[in-house]
């Protein structure tokens, strides 16, 4: 149950990536907000300026999608997870928040190689090695394995750097071939580590 009456009717609302994780801007929410937001899985703030609901992405087209979301433990503020449809910011920046992208392009890698596969083009490399199939995916993946090991044992750092890229781009079409994804891994990998 969240509480609206702490903050005079409005919550605080973080919004994340629900791929990257990225912080990717904070709203504000009153109860009927909230309720729009459950109900078509849109999110939409109360704007302070406009003084009236406000759907992100009703004029842009760049909505977010709500995926999942989480209440604090005080009840006064909610964590929601988004697919966003485009850019967060007015700007057109993907955040609001000027931070690097860093570790959070592999999960969008990841995303766009999901892209890739529904809905393919000629020219994407990734449906090249899809329609190969997943043989010809698991031996790449093989080929840049051996190639990242032979430039970590014995050429420059740019090299290994290079090729592990290489690795990891194609261990990501390899996964999605396979119908698994990072959050997979991550989670076993956490399971793991207990």
């Amino acid at each position: 149950m969240i509480d609206f009456e702490k903050g005079d009717g409005l919550v605080p609302v973080i919004i994340q990536d629900v791929q990257t994780l990225e912080v990717l801007m904070l709203g504000y929410m009153n109860e009927e907000a909230w309720e729009k937001t459950q109900k078509e899985e849109k999110v939409t703030f109360y704007s302070r300026s406009k003084n009236r609901l406000w759907t992100k992405g009703e004029e842009s087209g760049n909505f977010l999608w709500m995926k999942n979301f989480h209440i604090d433990c005080d009840q006064d503020t909610i964590l929601i997870k988004v697919q966003p449809a485009g850019p967060t910011c007015h700007t057109g920046s993907r955040s609001c928040f000027t931070t690097d992208y860093g570790n959070n392009f592999i999960a969008e890698l990841e995303r766009i190689i999901q892209q890739r596969y529904e809905f393919p083009t000629q020219e994407s490399y990734v449906n090249h090695l899809r329609d190969k199939g997943l043989n010809k995916i698991a031996q790449k993946v093989g080929e840049e394995a051996v190639e990242t090991v032979i430039a970590a044992l014995a050429q420059s750092d740019k090299e290994f750097v290079d090729e592990t890229s290489d690795l990891i781009f194609h261990l990501l079409v390899l996964l999605r071939e396979k119908g698994f994804s990072l959050e997979t891994i991550a989670k076993n990998l956490e399971e793991r580590h207990k």
